[in-house]
């Protein structure tokens, strides 16, 4: 059998931005998160999406080092977090929270200065980032004159210096407004072009599809499903809906439901949706169609359903 090659191993190993392995983290007696298996690769978005107490906190302060596994390995960039080596590899995480405190004595630009200095940073692209998440005719305001929004983007703007390498964003997109929000996933796409790992924790999970590669849901400190929306949904086993209107009538198999002979419905699993489609044969006779895949909120309620089984 022939042997793996060294180089292959290493570029797989520097491709895992993140690698949490077995990890368990206890609280007392109880497990806040529990043998959870995850890899973060470079340039990848993934979502983290849970219910409160499902471990998504716990997650992200085992990636930030903030807390040490009870068992388990966490990896950032190919070193242990909580490690000394891990000092500096920490310097490379951009860090957005959920609820974002800053002081409302400051000016925006002088906010910003003060993280820079904190993370050892030049000052020289702070206006770029101010302008770059679009309040940088506030930069000379004083931050408690700023409203949601505008401290939201500043905390981004915090959350963006040294242009790190793996990111973590929890309820990024609270109090934005929705030129906001595409803006922030304009930024996401952005830093994943160049090869940074982005990590979005949030509760507002229609907003995860088509923003993210993939989507981790947790229950109750436990991985309960991983994966591409298409894959999430072939996971749940939820069916789709197929709705489509005859130009002419004519008889369908047994699997479509039909009062008139022209409208008909029916529904399969993910996998087999391209053979009930072949059913309704050349689109030209076809007037009307319309399939219904799950949304992320209906496969997920699904996920939390069968760990409560």
């Amino acid at each position: 059998m022939p042997s793996e090659n060294p180089k292959t191993l290493q570029g797989t190993r520097m491709s895992n931005h993140v690698e949490l392995k077995n990890v368990t983290k206890r609280f007392g007696a109880q497990k806040a998160v529990n043998q959870v298996n995850l890899v973060l690769k470079a340039g990848e978005s993934v979502g983290l999406a849970g219910h409160n107490g499902a471990g998504k906190s716990t997650l992200i302060k085992l990636i930030l080092g903030l807390i040490t596994p009870s068992e388990g390995e966490v990896m950032l960039l190919g070193e242990q977090t909580g490690s000394k080596a891990g000092a500096p590899v920490r310097s490379q995480i951009g860090y957005l929270p959920e609820t974002v405190a800053l002081h409302p004595s400051l000016t925006g630009l002088e906010t910003l200065a003060f993280y820079a200095k904190l993370k050892k940073q030049p000052l020289t692209k702070n206006q770029e980032l101010l302008e770059r998440v679009g309040i940088l005719q506030a930069a000379g305001r004083r931050v408690g004159t700023y409203s949601k929004g505008m401290r939201q983007r500043l905390a981004l703007a915090q959350a963006l210096l040294g242009e790190p390498k793996v990111l973590l964003f929890d309820e990024p997109t609270t109090g934005l407004d929705p030129a906001s929000r595409q803006m922030f996933y304009e930024v996401v796409r952005e830093l994943n072009g160049k090869g940074a790992t982005v990590l979005l924790s949030t509760h507002a999970l229609a907003e995860l599809d088509g923003h993210t590669d993939r989507i981790v849901v947790m229950r109750n400190g436990v991985k309960a499903a991983d994966g591409s929306m298409g894959e999430l949904h072939i996971q749940s086993g939820l069916p789709l809906t197929v709705k489509a209107r005859l130009r002419d009538g004519r008889a369908l198999s047994d699997r479509w439901d039909t009062s008139d002979g022209l409208n008909f419905r029916a529904q399969c699993k993910a996998e087999e949706r391209m053979n009930l489609l072949a059913e309704l044969g050349s689109l030209s006779g076809l007037e009307y169609l319309d399939i219904h895949t799950p949304t992320l909120d209906e496969m997920y309620a699904e996920f939390l359903k069968r760990e409560d089984k």
